[in-house]
């Protein structure tokens, strides 16, 4: 019996122990500063700042007001809404100091002391210097305060728990600045910056361990973002055509390039952004982007006719769907993109091809990109399997596995989520 009571009182210590170091302070409300109160340079750089984070796609919701939270971000821990970072004094950032800010952008802490979750990647944003967040967030405190109260987030059980993420915050948080590197450039110095902080590229584009931290021994190596593959940003690049300083620097400022076509899924709005911001920032983060990915030579991969174990009926789909935007010689971004030139026909995945197909590619606003209607309702599970097959083996090598099962789950993810 003693020795049961020993224990108890161990565990109980413990979890006392746990609460107080896992307790922060609370900043107190302050009286909402006027947009009048920030200089006029100070919110103009942080704008462009703000564009380079593409804060307003993760914290808009499809036709609400920018900035009013509310968007759900899919995790493997269930959803996650974003909030509303909006100046408004009941539901927004209104009674946030800058001090409550900083910190929230260093170590993922809410004015109240709540524990934020990494969803919001403060684990990239912890690398910004002080001056950076403040920019931000004169920036954000002089837009129109919108009242919009928070969601709950649908996720498991004991991550209801805010507490936790203190450990996984212990396990995975590194703070710190960005670190310079005195052998390379001024130009790869800040691409850097821009790539690993407020970009949060790796965030998307590195993959994630079973904690959902970053995997950082296989950084940019590719990983997944709302239900899409974010293509691998090193040396196994999909991109049949070796990306290069000048191609990344267009493609980010525009979504599209002739090599390599269209942005797509959370990468569109990424470029939107993009091409809101200088054109030394995103040539500097296509420096850096382009100095991770190991030099190869520029291959076409192309087959002069598909394998004849894809049979005929994907070679009838392309000629009657597909061959007169793609095979009809017209440029990007009139014409769509030459398949032997396609990352979604040689991933590793065909995850991204089939969401083009079914969803297609919106118009873009005020800029020249490619453009494609959507053929969910247009063409059968096994039809589709056989064109994407046909595709494949025509412009690149190995056939997918498991196309059926893919097309079903990308439906159903449509279905869930909507056309991106």
């Amino acid at each position: 019996m003693r020795f049961w009571i020993i224990c108890l009182c161990i565990v109980v210590a413990g979890l006392a122990a746990f609460y107080l170091a896992t307790s922060p302070k609370r900043i107190p409300p302050m009286v909402s500063a006027s947009s009048d109160s920030f200089d006029a340079a100070l919110i103009s750089r942080g704008e462009a700042l703000a564009a380079i984070g593409n804060c307003d796609s993760c914290h808009t919701t499809r036709g609400g007001a920018r900035f009013a939270g509310g968007r759900g971000i899919p995790t493997p821990f269930g959803t996650i809404y974003s909030t509303n970072i909006t100046p408004d004094q009941d539901t927004g950032l209104g009674t946030w100091s800058e001090e409550a800010f900083q910190r929230a952008m260093r170590e993922g802490i809410a004015r109240d002391g709540h524990y934020l979750y990494p969803a919001f990647p403060y684990d990239h944003f912890t690398r910004l210097t002080a001056q950076d967040n403040q920019a931000l967030y004169a920036y954000l405190m002089s837009r129109p305060a919108v009242r919009d109260l928070a969601r709950d987030n649908p996720v498991w059980f004991p991550l209801k728990f805010r507490r936790l993420v203190a450990v996984w915050n212990w396990l995975f948080l590194k703070k710190g600045l960005q670190p310079e590197d005195p052998a390379q450039t001024a130009d790869w110095n800040r691409g850097a910056y821009l790539v690993n902080g407020l970009g949060h590229c790796g965030a998307c584009h590195t993959p994630r361990n079973l904690l959902g931290a970053e995997s950082t021994n296989r950084a940019f190596a590719g990983g997944r973002a709302e239900g899409w593959d974010a293509y691998a940003l090193d040396g196994t690049s999909p991109a049949p055509v070796a990306w290069t300083v000048d191609s990344l620097t267009a493609f980010l400022k525009t979504g599209w390039h002739a090599e390599h076509g269209d942005a797509r899924g959370p990468m569109a709005p990424v470029t939107e952004d993009l091409g809101r911001v200088a054109d030394s920032d995103v040539h500097a983060m296509a420096t850096y982007i382009g100095s991770n990915m190991r030099s190869r030579s520029v291959e076409r991969r192309h087959r002069p006719k598909a394998l004849s174990s894809t049979g005929s009926i994907g070679a009838e789909v392309f000629a009657a769907s597909c061959a007169d935007c793609h095979g009809g010689g017209e440029p990007l971004p009139f014409g769509g993109i030459d398949f032997a030139l396609s990352s979604a026909v040689n991933a590793p995945e065909p995850r991204n091809i089939i969401l083009v197909t079914l969803a297609g590619l919106p118009a873009a606003d005020g800029r020249a990109a490619g453009m494609m209607p959507g053929f969910e309702g247009a063409i059968s599970n096994e039809d589709l399997a056989a064109l994407l097959q046909y595709l494949r083996l025509r412009f690149s090598y190995e056939p997918w596995n498991n196309l059926g099962a893919s097309i079903k789950t990308a439906r159903r993810a449509l279905k869930e989520t909507g056309p991106p």
